[in-house]
């Protein structure tokens, strides 16, 4: 196949499947021009912390000589994947972002891991990722900042901020990534590609996250189609993961497909409580009436009814968080970020009553909601209410902890962290740029276990609002932070 080499950096990872299938492309081929993409980009962006060059390279040649014996081939036979540093690669250094685990090479996978492998992917690297994941940017004091491709100056968002900034700057097709507050949806926003944060359970998750009732496994693509390709290698049970949900039959791929005319689709610019940017909620206000101009659904201005469970969520994620990691002060403290210290800290002013109730909100929460999804099939809002903000910073200027939370995030993630709580399907999809050239995402929520209707929405808004085609210039043309 004759193209350039940046278009074979942001060519969809099913068109390079057919070019492999083919014969048009081979996996080396395809393998040497992401590395040449990462070497030239990632000093740029910083969204690799580990890199698996030789690796690669490796398994490309085999999966080469698969092709051209005329083996079958896996689903995503010779594609490119990276990993997020907070899922546990057999035999490559998995790090969590933290100098306590810097030289950590753990010897078993992720679940979702040998189900790439056995796909035929091929594993490119880690993503960065900060410290253990606890907050929505991506900064640690073992991997630095990572950036966002569109302004290098601005922040990828996080947790799966490496994730984010890779697939929108041509860095690999295909990226994993977890979702305990928004970490899948805020960088997809924030870097104008498509993220899903599947049903809870729907991707077996294995070591636990320190919230493991919240955090979700899921695709980072730049288009609809490939993450649900990677959705359908990675979707399924294992034993280690006691809350992951059993085989599901559905092929993602082909529900992407038919539209959504009819459906009933609630829109909900603030949720009832969130302060928006006038920008964001113009640009995802257009977005969302578009569903029943273009799309034909029917489409109403509907909030779900719920007030802010901001703290009930703090409680929830402080507490875990220390517990978990309480243990480590003595030794690590002076070399850990110190935003995870005081989230840490942060326990002494709760009780175990405190947690008590936060479980009880949050199945309040959860009755609220399942009573408005009987009458709407989705729910749109923005995917987060501000545009990403300058790097280095926890959260963008002028958010306080107004709710006693540690850390703020909570404040800036109004739209995000909810459908953690309930564990139903919500993606991001991007919907426009602002006047400075950045991304705004709009997010869609589906009813429990509706990945499927979650995945035909999201196509069907990318069919009459194509984003593939925009791609960040500033990582041609900008120089090395």
């Amino acid at each position: 196949m004759n193209m350039a080499g940046h278009e074979l950096d942001f060519l969809p990872a099913i068109a390079l499947a057919a070019a492999i299938r083919s014969k048009e492309l081979s996996p080396v081929e395809i393998t040497q021009a992401v590395f040449a993409r990462i070497n030239e980009v990632n000093p740029k962006t910083n969204a690799f912390c580990t890199l698996t060059e030789e690796q690669a390279l490796l398994a490309a040649k085999e999966a080469e000589a698969s092709v051209m014996r005329g083996e079958p081939l896996g689903a995503l036979h010779g594609l490119p994947v990276s990993i997020k540093d907070l899922l546990l690669t057999r035999g490559i250094r998995t790090s969590f972002g933290s100098r306590i685990r810097e030289n950590h090479v753990p010897d078993e996978d992720a679940p979702a891991v040998p189900k790439l492998i056995a796909a035929g992917a091929i594993l490119i690297g880690k993503t960065t990722t900060p410290e253990f994941g606890f907050k929505a940017v991506t900064d640690s004091p073992l991997g630095g900042i990572t950036r966002n491709p569109w302004d290098l100056s601005k922040t990828s968002g996080g947790s799966s901020g490496g994730a984010g900034s890779a697939v929108a700057a041509g860095l690999g097709p295909l990226a994993l990534g977890t979702d305990g507050a928004g970490s899948i949806r805020i960088p997809s926003s924030f870097n104008g590609i498509f993220g899903l944060k599947p049903s809870y359970g729907r991707v077996a998750a294995y070591p636990a996250n320190p919230v493991p009732f919240l955090s979700h496994v899921g695709p980072m693509t730049r288009t609809v189609r490939d993450a649900a390709l990677l959705l359908n290698v990675i979707a399924g049970p294992d034993e280690r993961d006691l809350l992951s949900l059993p085989a599901d039959p559905e092929n993602y791929l082909a529900s992407c497909e038919g539209g959504i005319r009819g459906l009933r689709v609630a829109w909900s610019p603030t949720l009832g409580y969130a302060k928006v940017d006038p920008e964001v909620a113009r640009i995802t206000d257009a977005a969302a009436r578009s569903f029943e101009g273009e799309l034909g659904c029917q489409v109403d201005a509907a909030d779900p009814g719920f007030e802010s469970p901001q703290g009930s969520f703090a409680v929830l994620w402080t507490m875990s968080y220390a517990l978990r990691l309480q243990a480590l002060l003595p030794e690590w403290e002076s070399r850990m970020d110190p935003d995870l210290v005081a989230l840490i800290r942060g326990v002494e002013r709760f009780g175990p009553a405190d947690y008590g109730e936060a479980l009880a909100k949050r199945a309040v929460l959860w009755n609220t909601t399942r009573k408005f999804f009987d009458q709407f099939d989705l729910l749109l809002t923005p995917t987060l209410p501000v545009s990403p903000f300058a790097a280095g910073l926890g959260a963008p200027e002028g958010i306080v902890d107004t709710a006693g939370a540690l850390p703020p995030f909570p404040e800036w993630l109004p739209f995000t962290y909810p459908w953690n709580m309930t564990g139903q399907p919500a993606a991001s999809v991007p919907c426009g740029f602002t006047r400075e050239g950045l991304p705004v995402g709009l997010q869609i929520v589906g009813r429990r276990f509706a990945d499927a209707t979650v995945l035909r929405a999201a196509a069907a808004f990318e069919q009459w609002h194509p984003w593939v085609g925009k791609r960040p210039a500033c990582t041609y043309s900008c120089p090395p932070n």
